[in-house]
């Protein structure tokens, strides 16, 4: 058994504990202590790293002995002990002893984060009787997923300035160990699932109270800042997803800086991104609509001259043609505007631009009297260079790894269609 030290003291950071034994776990070497400071990965919470340098009993450094990094912190709770994950490790001396180091700012991160929650789904409680069913700590953010089916955007403001006025109140954050008899009795939000003895209560005074085994701050003041990101609907309700603290100071900062030099690109002030990008936007789309409605009358024009110089082979017009300059949107425009010229036309045509591709097309009477299926025919050529694809009888697209392979593949699909003819 571990005795866990950060229970009663998440500001803990420097500890010296007898070494237990060494295991094993997927590969690496995994330090077991008989007490400890670094906190694993439970209850949403992200585990600590940090280092842990071997001493003798009387506490002095071992010479030659470097301290070794813990990478990974696991709880065992079978044995209910703490394996400490290390990148290495040297021979133990007799009687092992060692000295912990946690990493500060990592420890400082997770307890404004842990904390932060409690107070935010305490606040959404109250507010909007949205209780929080999970909680996840994430490398840059950190959500709750709430029993809610909605939220507005004024809702969500309202309850972010409620959490950050009581974070600015200072209030107190205080630790309980108590019977579940006891938990209840006291008001707790919510009692954990299984058989406890005695439950770890934190108490945002006012605010909240709560079965938690994480590490929080001594005061919502510790906090420093609640910033909600975004919401969105899941399977269970709503995720929130929020940052505390120096996370939502940074977020702040690149939120800030990406939104100047979008300012700077339009000349305007932060405010005006929004309306000014919503424009641009308006704009681009008209543009694309003028321009495929351009490229529509330029495959029409063209397509109307090829089918005036293609010479008819028993009633049937193959045309056969690598576009090396055009991609697949205006391949396809050129395939379809070649078939509505009526009559019996198989259109065989190949794009060079972007992605390489095939697009195969014909028109009804055709297929009934040459018996081409454009989408068989197209399956063919591509699959047989490496590509994908395929449509139906009378349309079928698909890409080839490599445009020079196309022109070869046009000229035995069009003398597979000529030798078809009866």
């Amino acid at each position: 058994m571990t005795e866990r030290l950060y229970n009663q003291n998440s500001f803990l950071y420097d500890f010296t504990s007898r070494v237990m034994g060494v295991r094993e776990v997927n590969g690496r070497k995994a330090v077991e202590l008989a007490s400890t400071a670094f906190y694993p990965t439970s209850g949403g919470q992200r585990h600590d790293t940090g280092w842990l340098e071997l001493i003798s009993p009387d506490g002095h450094p071992l010479p030659d002995m470097p301290k070794v990094r813990v990478e990974d912190v696991i709880e065992d709770e079978a044995a209910n002990v703490i394996l400490h994950v290390v990148d290495a490790l040297p021979l133990l001396p007799n009687e092992p002893f060692a000295r912990g180091f946690v990493d500060v700012e990592r420890r400082q991160d997770h307890m404004q984060q842990h904390s932060g929650q409690h107070v935010l789904s305490a606040v959404l409680l109250k507010l909007y009787n949205a209780p929080t069913v999970s909680f996840h700590m994430g490398e840059d953010t950190c959500t709750i997923d709430l029993d809610a089916t909605a939220l507005s955007p004024a809702q969500l403001e309202q309850a972010e300035l409620q959490a950050n006025r009581l974070v600015w109140e200072d209030r107190q954050v205080l630790m309980h160990e108590v019977t579940p008899e006891q938990a209840v009795k006291a008001g707790v939000r919510k009692l954990p699932e299984g058989d406890h003895e005695t439950l770890r209560l934190i108490e945002v005074r006012g605010v909240d109270l709560c079965a938690c085994c994480g590490t929080h701050v001594k005061t919502t003041g510790q906090i420093g800042h609640i910033q909600l990101r975004k919401v969105e609907k899941v399977k269970q309700g709503l995720r929130v997803e929020f940052v505390c603290g120096a996370r939502a100071l940074r977020n702040a900062r690149k939120d800030y800086t990406v939104l100047t030099e979008a300012a700077a690109l339009y000349s305007s002030h932060i405010w005006e991104v929004p309306a000014k990008t919503s424009k641009l936007l308006e704009s681009n789309r008209s543009a694309s609509k003028q321009q495929q409605k351009l490229l529509e009358e330029i495959a029409e024009l063209a397509a109307a001259q090829t089918i005036a110089r293609t010479p008819v082979e028993n009633n049937l017009r193959v045309v056969a043609e690598f576009l090396p300059t055009r991609d697949l949107n205006y391949a396809k425009l050129y395939a379809q505007k070649l078939v509505a010229t009526g009559g019996e036309v198989v259109a065989l045509i190949g794009a060079g631009h972007g992605s390489p591709a095939l697009v195969f097309a014909a028109t009804t009477a055709a297929t009934k009297a040459s018996g081409f299926d454009a989408g068989a025919a197209l399956k063919s050529a591509v699959t047989s260079a490496g590509g994908r694809g395929g449509g139906n009888r009378e349309m079928a697209q698909g890409g080839v790894p490599d445009a020079a392979a196309i022109p070869a593949l046009l000229e035995l699909a069009a003398q597979s269609v000529r030798k078809a003819q009866p």
